[in-house]
């Protein structure tokens, strides 16, 4: 089953599996209500979701109520976002891969495969790097601060990105006003900014920039 919020993309995700002779979309839902109730109901063999859905929870979120209510069932998470920052979160709420859109078909269903047989998937780079963390202790040198951000944190800062007032970034995530401004207080002291309106301007310029890897946050 297939998880996006983007109907052109669902088509071509279907169209890529139904191509195997042994693999079949049987379902598909653009946002965490649609795709919870459908899983109960399809019960498929693996779910392919993006990190950012249409509203409400999002991917990561997602992810963990899955684990919770079917923890036997795998997860990949095919996604625009960058492998770097959002790929040992998800592994973190449960998924059991990470693959990004930009990737040739082929891979796309390698990854597939690889997760129905009970693998990891992986990039050879993110992997490597998760390896480098686990053995070192540390993250690599030269990180983005965005990584300190905790998964809600990161939601809210990347809802902002995308032009989200607080209201909205409340009623997207079903939470209070003051809760969604603790979230960004605390992400304007991680990140080291000075007022709400240098937060939201990184937040903007983030966002526009995220595939590109050019963002930095000033020290």
């Amino acid at each position: 089953m297939v998880v996006d919020d983007h109907p052109i993309v669902r088509e071509g995700i279907a169209k890529l599996v139904n191509q195997e002779t042994d693999l079949t979309i049987c379902g598909e839902a653009e946002d965490a209500p649609q795709a919870l109730k459908a899983l109960a109901e399809l019960k498929p063999d693996i779910a392919i979701v993006d990190i950012t859905l249409k509203e409400g929870l999002g991917g990561i979120g997602l992810i963990k109520d899955i684990k919770a209510r079917h923890p036997k069932l795998p997860v990949l998470v095919l996604s625009m976002h960058d492998e770097s920052l959002y790929a040992e979160r998800t592994l973190r709420a449960g998924a059991k891969g990470y693959i990004m859109k930009q990737e040739a078909p082929e891979k796309v269903v390698e990854a597939i495969r690889r997760v129905l047989g009970g693998e990891i998937y992986l990039s050879e780079e993110m992997g490597q790097k998760i390896i480098h963390k686990l053995v070192e202790g540390k993250p690599e040198a030269g990180g983005s601060p965005i990584e300190s951000l905790s998964d809600r944190q990161l939601e809210v800062f990347q809802l902002m990105g995308r032009g989200f007032g607080t209201r909205q970034i409340a009623d997207n995530l079903y939470l209070s006003v003051k809760t969604i401004e603790t979230y960004r207080e605390h992400i304007k002291e991680k990140l080291k900014l000075k007022n709400a309106a240098e937060l939201v301007q990184h937040a903007i310029r983030w966002a526009q920039s995220e595939n590109t890897g050019s963002f930095k946050v000033p020290s």
